[in-house]
């Protein structure tokens, strides 16, 4: 997976079935991930990269009411509850009148009508400067790339037109109201076309958010504030977890503040930055540094990664002594330092089939950089 796991070391040593999925190439292919999914009881279970353990969080009480939800369900509620509220709301994809390969959208056509809920061909740039289209009009144009690995044909629209459409018009007209939602990360057997972490390439691109929940209870709350946002925003959803992730989730509506980063772990010498699934790898790895290495690390979900949270992960790491990322924190942290910068993510490769378990920032790679921070 390209999402990198980011460290930051103080100076302290110290079931669901799959039912209904429509016909085709890419349908099936999603139908077949899922069910190597880390729930799954198949045999084939062995072979995948189940480089993880989803731990859910606690059951949020400030919401309301709750039930079983997980991601994928999570998602789908975030958008019923959208084209209730809104009835200028559309959503527009492949496949997604028939609920989506995934089935994020299903049942959401029958309710809310084929006008507000229909298929568009197969053309990624069609779809998302459609959606530009809807959105300049006052739509709320909620568009979604069947694989984060197909947004690349629509990367001009995304980063020429989209993120510039504002700035270029002195902020006469926008469309800010549009969302692009993407299944994203690997999944274990996915290879080069239905594995990738695009992130990296629209993190360096003003005028779009881009976000990544970790769990169901995120993944509602994120994409409605992805929505309700007035900036285009592009909202990952991390396919292994559609189904291995469950949680309460709250059954009313209600959003999650973006660009804030969440801190789940306090600790003395070590704080860890990831986002998404990683952020499930990282729980593991901060148990393993605190059993066998007696560190102490402290764990911050960056949920947004453009605009990210800079106050506070430079807040949580300003005493630190050793620092392995990638993000621009060099000028905020440097003096603080005493080991040169690392970074911990997938090789500069294509994503790899049967070599994926090698390929993945697991939590032996993540567990083995902290060593080499402590020890430098």
């Amino acid at each position: 997976m390209a999402a990198a796991a980011r460290f930051f070391v103080r100076g302290a040593r110290s079931k669901l079935p799959i039912s209904g999925v429509v016909p085709g190439p890419r349908s099936s292919f999603a139908a077949a991930l899922l069910k190597l999914s880390p729930g799954s009881s198949s045999r084939t279970q062995r072979r995948h990269a189940a480089h993880f353990t989803f731990q859910a969080d606690p059951e949020p009480t400030q919401y309301g009411p709750t039930t079983k939800m997980n991601m994928f369900q999570s998602v789908t509620s975030a958008l019923d509850h959208t084209l209730a509220s809104d009835p200028t709301a559309v959503i527009f994809g492949e496949d997604v009148a028939f609920g989506g390969v995934f089935r994020c959208t299903v049942g959401l056509r029958d309710k809310y009508g084929k006008d507000r809920v229909f298929n568009t061909p197969l053309c990624e740039q069609g779809i998302v400067g459609f959606g530009i289209g809807a959105a300049v009009a006052g739509a709320t144009a909620i568009a979604e790339i069947q694989f984060a690995d197909y947004i690349y044909p629509a990367f001009d629209q995304i980063v020429n037109e989209a993120a510039k459409y504002r700035y270029r018009s002195g902020n006469l007209f926008d469309c800010g109201s549009l969302t692009i939602r993407a299944p994203w990360g690997c999944v274990g057997h996915g290879s080069l076309y239905h594995s990738q972490s695009p992130e990296a390439f629209f993190a360096h691109c003003p005028g779009i958010k881009v976000v990544i929940p970790r769990s169901p209870v995120q993944a509602k709350g994120l994409l409605l504030s992805c929505i309700a946002d007035q900036n285009p925003c592009i909202f990952f959803e991390p396919k292994i977890l559609y189904r291995a992730a469950v949680e309460q989730v709250p059954v009313e509506s209600y959003t999650i503040p973006l660009s804030q980063a969440e801190v789940l772990q306090e600790g003395s010498d070590v704080t860890l930055v990831a986002w998404g699934t990683q952020i499930h790898v990282l729980r593991e790895v901060a148990n393993m540094a605190q059993e066998k290495l007696g560190v102490s690390c402290e764990l911050i979900d960056l949920q947004t990664i453009l605009p990210w949270d800079v106050e506070t992960v430079c807040k949580h790491s300003a005493n630190n002594e050793y620092l392995c990322s990638s993000f621009s924190l060099q000028e905020q942290c440097f003096l603080n330092l005493e080991a040169p910068i690392s970074r911990v993510c997938g090789y500069d490769t294509p994503f790899p089939h049967i070599f994926e378990p090698f390929y993945i920032p697991d939590k032996w790679k993540c567990f083995d950089a902290i060593k080499k921070m402590i020890n430098y």
